[in-house]
């Protein structure tokens, strides 16, 4: 497992575990993002990610990326 800043762009990824608080893992399942899901990293820069995740694109910085594990 790899935190999901880390994954190659454009090779999709099955979310393994969201790390972090209640808090921070309620805000990402509110995104979409969620243990089984398939997600795919289209554009990284400076640690923060566009990534498409259920049909839709989100940006995330590299504090929440780093909370999700592929």
């Amino acid at each position: 497992m790899i935190p999901l800043v880390f994954s190659k762009i454009g090779e999709d990824q099955i979310i393994r575990k969201i790390g972090g608080n209640a808090d921070v893992k309620r805000h990402l399942e509110n995104l979409g993002f969620v243990v089984g899901g398939t997600v795919t990293v289209i554009n990284s820069l400076a640690g923060n990610v566009i990534v498409k995740v259920k049909e839709s694109r989100v940006a995330i910085n590299e504090d929440m990326a780093r909370h999700i594990m592929v």
